[in-house]
């Protein structure tokens, strides 16, 4: 099942179901009129949400009317709790290397951060910021979305409470990182908004690719216009499952919990390239010994897709512009 949100001058927007090739959507509002009320109550929803699903693929849905990316806003605009991971520890090893980082870290326990979760984009919308002089980055990440998951849930158990999946691109000022790093705290001017691909679908959706609790797509990511890398989902070393079981060791998930997987990053980049700037400007110094790849200016264009076996798009293209805010 496909599903997405689109503006209706609220925050929270209108929920649509979305057909497989992404052409058609219907409105849900008898049934869940926001992404926030489809998540927390799930279990009622999910079989009548999944009825107009098959009837907009089938052709059958006579409410249905052209589904336009552009009117999208993040599948879940907002949420009360966005925790972003670096799942990819092949990511890291990288940027240590070049910049010679002293790492503190536990081989056995994922690497997590709290982020900003009241300003999501979506996939069209331009991408302000102050000055390039702040060092803009993009990050291409997968992300699933739960319910409610118990405190102390068994990790086995805990896949089953994921109940989408989709994509984004978390923007990052480089600027302001290793400050705030340095500081001990966590981010907060080195990590603004985060955009979203325009669809999230349910796990099933992936078919063979969502397996052992990673996604093993490619994500094809291109710099105004030009290929800059499509690294695999598969290579993640803390599975979503095991990361979701580590965060609810002695907590309580709500419904509506968002976890990132951090930058898709893969051991042979040589291949399938980066999905983040700030890695491929690490790669320039291990291969060529100095930084070739300039940070993002105003007037930029980036795109990010995931494709299925058949080359359908997963979730919708992220495609947005940076200006000056």
């Amino acid at each position: 099942m496909k599903l997405a949100t689109l503006k209706n001058g609220t925050r929270d927007g209108k929920l649509v179901v979305v057909s497989r090739n992404l052409s058609l959507a219907t409105e849900a509002n008898q049934i869940a009129p926001t992404m926030q009320y489809a998540i927390e109550n799930w279990s009622d929803v999910e079989g009548p949400l999944h009825a107009i699903y098959q009837a907009l693929n089938s052709g059958e849905c006579e409410s249905s009317f052209a589904f336009d990316p552009y009117q999208a806003m993040a599948p879940l605009p907002r949420c009360h709790q966005f925790i972003d991971a670096s799942a990819f520890l092949n990511h890291g090893n990288i940027m240590e290397k070049a910049f010679n980082l002293d790492v503190k870290k536990d081989p056995n326990i994922p690497i997590l951060i709290q982020r900003q979760s009241d300003d999501f984009k979506g996939p069209h919308e331009d991408y302000a910021f102050i000055t390039e002089e702040d060092n803009a980055d993009f990050e291409g990440e997968f992300a699933v979305i739960t319910d409610d998951i118990p405190l102390g849930t068994p990790v086995d158990k805990i896949e089953s409470h994921i109940k989408l999946v989709t994509m984004l691109n978390d923007m990052s000022m480089r600027k302001h990182l290793f400050r705030e790093l340095q500081m001990g705290f966590g981010f907060i001017l080195a990590k603004p908004a985060t955009v979203f691909a325009p669809v999230a679908v349910t796990p099933d959706e992936l078919g063979d690719a969502w397996k052992d609790g990673c996604i093993h797509l490619d994500m094809q990511v291109s710099r105004n216009g030009e290929w800059f890398g499509n690294p695999n989902g598969g290579e993640m070393d803390f599975t979503f499952g095991q990361i979701l079981g580590h965060i609810a060791y002695n907590r309580n998930i709500k419904a509506g919990m968002i976890l990132g997987s951090g930058t898709v990053s893969n051991k042979g980049w040589k291949e399938v390239g980066s999905a983040c700037l700030a890695e491929r400007r690490a790669l320039d110094i291990l291969e060529f010994g100095e930084v070739k790849t300039d940070f993002l200016k105003f007037g930029e264009t980036l795109q990010f897709d995931v494709q299925d076996a058949e080359g359908q798009s997963v979730f919708g293209r992220i495609d947005h512009k940076m200006v000056k805010a």
